[in-house]
């Protein structure tokens, strides 16, 4: 079995690497080695290796910026999955593609079903929804939320960042959705690809929490592990206090059934998940 993972270098990609299963051969490209916006490149990669399964952890996620370069964003995000998913049918090999909660408008009361109308607000979410349509039938395409791990920027970093710095920490209240631990993620991805279930599937953590709830999980775990040596005030702001380029939206709970039972169980609760990074930065530093 040979897996190619393209964006090996994001939080994503290295946990990919980590969760292989065993014997599986790997091989990694980022944006280094391979420009998924060029067609004859990709191409010519996949010829070369010619995986079993294609990982394409690869994406634009720069959700602010995009609204002022969506050509840019779209070009990774949706026409390139076209041209992967296109290179992997040509080989044989099955395509797994990740996705967003940012495809759903926030409107919902209820966790979005992977057959819930899409109705993205932002550039973001238009071009991650582009690429769910380039990646075709054949795909396994996984919308997920609020990625963080140990390596690269996300939200758990820059709060411990921040926790540590000052005495006061400004975070949304009224946006909620879930935390997903990117080890557990693509756990997830490896065990749908060996299922070999195509379509859209949802995978984040369980349960649900508001960025104000999850900052203050975060700084109450890091206390308790010691990775915090002081306490900052936290405070709850609306979304209109904090305006950015880009609409977010304000409920993106996914229903996750029905990938719970393909791949066998429910995923952990996001605070347990939190709660394994914590001890794993203090651990490796």
């Amino acid at each position: 079995m040979k897996a190619l993972i393209v964006g090996s270098n994001g939080q994503l990609g290295h946990a990919l690497q980590a969760q292989a299963p065993q014997g599986v051969e790997l091989v990694c490209a980022d944006v280094d080695q391979l420009d998924i916006t060029q067609p004859q490149a990709v191409t010519d990669w996949v010829e070369r290796v010619r995986p079993n399964i294609l990982f394409n952890a690869a994406a634009y996620t720069a959700v602010d910026r995009a609204e002022q370069d969506e050509v840019t964003a779209l070009a990774i995000n949706g026409t390139a999955v076209g041209t992967l998913a296109q290179a992997a049918h040509q080989v044989g090999a099955q395509f797994v593609h990740v996705s967003t909660d940012f495809v759903f408008d926030g409107a919902s009361g209820t966790p979005y079903r992977p057959d819930a109308p899409t109705n993205p607000l932002s550039a973001y979410g238009r071009t991650k929804l582009v690429g769910e349509q380039l990646a075709g039938d054949e795909a396994i395409i996984v919308r997920t939320a609020w990625v963080y791990a140990p390596v690269g920027g996300n939200f758990v970093r820059t709060m411990l960042r921040l926790m540590a710095e000052r005495p006061e920490v400004r975070v949304v209240a009224d946006q909620i959705g879930t935390p997903t631990y990117a080890p557990a993620l693509a756990d997830a991805l490896w065990r749908l690809a060996a299922a070999n279930v195509q379509g859209i599937h949802h995978y984040t953590d369980s349960g649900a929490a508001s960025w104000y709830d999850f900052a203050v999980a975060i700084q109450e775990e890091a206390l308790a592990a010691g990775l915090l040596d002081q306490q900052a005030k936290i405070v709850p702001i609306a979304t209109a206090d904090f305006p950015t380029p880009a609409h977010r939206p304000s409920y993106s709970v996914l229903d996750k059934t029905s990938t719970f039972s393909a791949i066998g169980g429910p995923a952990l609760h996001w605070r347990e998940h939190l709660r394994q990074m914590i001890a794993r930065i203090k651990t490796n530093g």
